[in-house]
């Protein structure tokens, strides 16, 4: 083989062999590329993750919103038949489906309308079980035990319930009424009466309870530091009649 033709031929597979090692190195990352990466990918992840968690709340409280305005509703459409206001879950037709996350107190348990009054249910609609229907007396519906756990039971969410947790104010439409101070109704001025009632539940995991409250009077709230402002009638921003009215939202606020 000619002199130039072996020059050549060595020169091709030089060429080659570099060419293959360059490429096999551009393959590979190196330690410093991969750190760079996991950190990234951390970064984001620290801010994509509340922001979930944050909306997957939010969605939740879709629940709350539609639940006290069944309530409201309820309360209202039965109105006519019962001379009043009544905390009787079957008495006013409150049967919302299985699954819900929050637990509904529409007050003390009361045997006629007349006779309501002010105060927390003791005899909830026990979601625990496959099958619960309302009974006599029943004045509120536990969260559905069966489907979301033991953390959502009675017990649970009203332990979470603390008292700063009422609205800061009710104020009746009705001049000749007295205001409510929590959930129940206000039995003895049937059928002119007015009534309130609160949905409680923890949708974040957290320490905190969400609470929401309905009421035919109208709810002043507190402002609350990472929350909306006050919400009250000197401000002309107040929860009117029937209006879910947030006194804790648990979504923007994680200190209760």
């Amino acid at each position: 083989m000619p002199l130039d033709e072996n020059r050549r031929m060595r020169w091709i597979l030089d060429m080659h062999h570099r060419f293959s090692r360059n490429n096999l190195r551009s393959t590979g990352f190196t330690l410093i590329e991969l750190m760079i990466v996991v950190a990234i990918i951390g970064i984001l992840a620290a801010i994509a993750i509340p922001n979930f968690v944050r909306f997957q709340a939010k969605g939740k409280q879709s629940e709350v919103n539609a639940n006290l305005k069944a309530i409201f509703t309820a309360q209202k459409s039965s109105y006519p038949h019962n001379h009043g206001y009544w905390s009787d879950v079957g008495g006013i037709g409150f049967t919302p489906e299985r699954g819900n996350r929050y637990l509904y107190d529409l007050g003390p348990s009361a045997a006629s309308v007349d006779v309501g009054m002010e105060g927390s249910c003791a005899m909830f609609v026990d979601r625990s079980l496959a099958a619960a229907n309302a009974g006599a007396g029943d004045c509120g519906l536990s969260a559905d035990v069966a489907r979301h756990g033991a953390a959502y039971s009675t017990a649970n969410l009203l332990g979470l319930m603390l008292a700063a947790q009422l609205p800061s104010a009710f104020t009746t439409e009705i001049p000749s009424n007295p205001n409510l101070t929590m959930a129940g109704v206000t039995g003895a001025s049937c059928p002119n009466c007015d009534f309130a009632a609160v949905g409680i539940s923890n949708i974040d995991n957290d320490v905190g309870a969400d609470v929401w409250w309905v009421s035919s009077q109208t709810i002043d709230t507190p402002a609350v530091a990472g929350c909306p402002p006050a919400m009250t009638i000197a401000l002309m921003n107040a929860y009117t009649s029937g209006s879910p009215a947030p006194v804790v939202d648990d979504v923007c606020y994680d200190g209760q």
